[in-house]
């Protein structure tokens, strides 16, 4: 006597097949640049004036010379922020190592607790001012923190970065315009 063919299920392999493209589809969605990232409308623009104080001494004001002789960085940071932690020590070696002129603004904190950051995981910034109200993050459109923003040496916004920057946005978006490349 023959035994009779066991019929395979397919149906069962529905819910696997799903799960990976599922997967596959958040991880392909992971490795893209920031794609929830909204576009800047201060691209191209001069950077809009600040009104700070500064944060290591108090308080005075803070005259960051946006059209200096090279590009620099604005960094705004706070020190309750996770990502902001995240970034630091890359902020640190961008400073310290390439030499890349960073100014930064300090959002809506507390100065003592901000310094103390500073203190903990290093202070990569030339200038440091306080944005206390968030008046200052407003008028430069930031969205939320971190965010960078490339200004050159006539200090027009060249490229603005929400969230931590990592090695490879460093490699890729901001070391080509701060070498003169443009996007």
């Amino acid at each position: 006597m023959t035994k009779p063919k066991k019929k395979i299920n397919y149906f069962l392999f529905i819910p696997p097949t799903i799960f990976f493209a599922l997967a596959a589809m958040f991880y392909l969605g992971l490795q893209r640049e920031n794609p929830g990232a909204l576009p800047s409308a201060l691209i191209g623009r001069e950077v809009p004036n600040v009104n700070l104080t500064d944060l290591r001494t108090d308080p005075a004001p803070v005259d960051a010379d946006f059209r200096a002789s090279n590009v620099k960085l604005v960094n705004f940071w706070a020190s309750w922020c996770g990502p902001c932690r995240a970034e630091a020590p890359l902020l640190e070696r961008m400073a310290k190592e390439m030499g890349i002129p960073i100014l930064g603004i300090n959002y809506k904190d507390q100065p003592q607790q901000a310094l103390a950051f500073l203190e903990e995981l290093g202070d990569p910034f030339i200038k440091i001012g306080a944005d206390s109200n968030g008046r200052n993050s407003i008028d430069w459109g930031v969205t939320g923190i971190p965010e960078t923003f490339v200004v050159d040496e006539n200090g027009i916004i060249l490229f603005r970065y929400p969230g931590p920057i990592t090695t490879s946005i460093l490699n890729k978006r901001i070391l080509p315009l701060l070498n003169g490349e443009t996007e």
